[in-house]
């Protein structure tokens, strides 16, 4: 680049014999030499005129760059390197060294891959916020009653898997409840023994109940009479365990007779034995005459099922309706056979399985001056026999003697413990 002058012979032969010296300054170029370089310098300041921002822009770009790649770590910032290219400044294409345009470019370079990096990375954020909110939503909707337990139930296998050991002492406590539980409305205290005091009364009735039917069906109709007349109250549990027997049927029978008897003269006088609420009394148009042992209701006259208090043949209709209880049938039939007028007629219903021959009972029935009308044993639970009166008692020894026919027993009705 520059040019060396000639040196003369005189100043080389001073130069030999003179001492050795510091080396001299170099010369200045030459003109065209230093112009060249003015228009250089020239073009680079208009350059850098043009874009005040570049030199500060790569002097942050080059610590910014320096801050991710040492967070990144090596391969990310190693990747980061890679992609960048450098661009020559539009600048310096015109003119200019290959040093100082490489120089001036690597000054404004914009790496290649930095946009493509940025946006990924902007996408991945993007997808990452989506997937978080995603999750945030899900755990915000409610649950099901199904999903909430299938949850705790996994929640109680991570647990006990991480717990050391296992066995006894993967077990959780014995006075822990399941979650499930703690969900269901707590009971009072006092609804709780309410309830409790309520089922024990309930099994209290059902078994004075059975008590009571036994002894109705195993003991005579005057001893039956005496039973309640001491307690009271026990016909009314007999009554309301009953009424809860009754619910079980298909069809209660007295409302076989009620229809019977609303087919017939309202002009019948009927005598109800053993009547208990007086359903018949209260569902025809008839004149009703009620007898049982207690009464439940004003209409009942209370009475030994054997002894009425009715004049002899002064009705027309006699009905025993599951009244056939004591063990002196005999009795309790002649005093029907006594207050029906002849021609009268006897209405009988009773349980199906209480008849271990019903041809010998309809028989003793002949015996004391019933004969059979009809009668509908096509029932699951109840046989209903209807009969009329033909004339006075035919059985050995007459009416009265208190000896009954053969074949007039029925069994005893006794409910088993459930």
């Amino acid at each position: 680049m520059f040019r060396e002058s000639a040196w003369s012979g005189a100043e080389e032969g001073a130069a030999e014999d003179a001492p050795p010296a510091s080396p001299a300054p170099r010369r200045p170029p030459a003109a065209a030499s230093r112009r060249h370089l003015l228009a250089t310098l020239r073009r680079l300041e208009a350059a850098a005129r043009r874009s005040p921002l570049a030199s500060s822009s790569s002097s942050s770009e080059g610590s910014a760059a320096s801050e991710p790649e040492a967070a990144e770590g090596p391969v990310r910032a190693h990747k980061r390197r890679a992609g960048r290219r450098l661009k020559p400044a539009a600048s310096l294409t015109a003119a200019g060294t290959a040093e100082e345009g490489a120089r001036a470019g690597k000054d404004e370079t914009v790496p290649a891959g930095g946009g493509d990096s940025v946006s990924g990375d902007k996408q991945e954020n993007r997808a990452a916020e989506s997937k978080a909110k995603a999750a945030e939503e899900k755990l915000k909707q409610p649950l099901s009653r199904k999903q909430w337990r299938n949850r705790q139930k996994n929640k109680r296998r991570q647990k006990n898997k991480f717990k050391a050991g296992g066995g006894l002492g993967a077990m959780e406590p014995p006075g822990s409840l399941p979650p499930e539980a703690s969900l269901l409305p707590e009971e009072p205290l006092g609804t709780r023994a309410a309830s409790l005091r309520l089922q024990m009364e309930e099994r209290l009735d059902s078994a004075r109940f059975r008590y009571i039917n036994q002894q109705l069906y195993t003991r005579p109709s005057h001893e039956a009479a005496h039973l309640f007349q001491e307690d009271p109250e026990a016909f009314a549990v007999y009554h309301r365990g009953f009424a809860q027997q009754v619910a079980r049927w298909p069809e209660n029978p007295v409302q076989r007779f009620v229809r019977y008897l609303r087919n017939r003269p309202a002009s019948l006088v009927v005598a109800d034995f053993g009547c208990g609420d007086c359903t018949l009394a209260r569902s025809i148009r008839n004149k009703v005459h009620s007898f049982d042992v207690m009464a439940l209701d004003p209409r009942v006259t209370v009475c030994d099922m054997s002894q009425v208090p009715l004049e002899a043949a002064s009705v027309d209709v006699a009905v025993f309706c599951l009244a056939l209880m004591g063990t002196n049938l005999c009795e309790i039939l002649e005093e029907a056979s006594r207050v029906l007028r002849v021609g009268g007629t006897l209405l009988v219903a009773e349980v199906a399985s209480r008849f271990a021959d019903l041809r010998a009972f309809l028989g003793a029935l002949a015996r004391l001056g019933f004969q059979l009308v009809s009668k509908d044993v096509s029932g699951s639970h109840f046989y209903a026999l209807e009969l009329r009166k033909e004339g006075p008692s035919r059985k050995p020894g007459g009416a009265g003697t208190g000896k009954s026919p053969a074949g007039l027993a029925l069994l005893p009705c006794l409910y088993k413990r459930r």
